[in-house]
């Protein structure tokens, strides 16, 4: 088995003018529109009500606890 080479030889590229020119409409638009095709996915800005409910209620029970622990001794 021999290896090939995956590169077309340039002498048979079809498309291709004496020189290695393109002639017009042989080629793709160089960039695409697809940038602006899905839909706008933004992150979510600030905290969510839940995570800023459970962080109140530990550092509520920690300023009770203390509290508590200060009356006691």
């Amino acid at each position: 088995m021999t290896p090939s080479n995956p590169d077309p030889d340039p002498d048979n590229t079809p498309g291709l003018e004496p020189g290695g020119g393109v002639p017009p409409g042989e080629t793709p638009p160089g960039e695409g529109s697809t940038s602006e095709a899905g839909p706008k996915n933004d992150p979510p800005k600030g905290w969510a009500a839940g995570p800023l409910i459970a962080i109140g209620v530990v550092v509520l029970m920690i300023v009770v606890g203390l509290v508590g622990y200060a009356v006691l001794v």
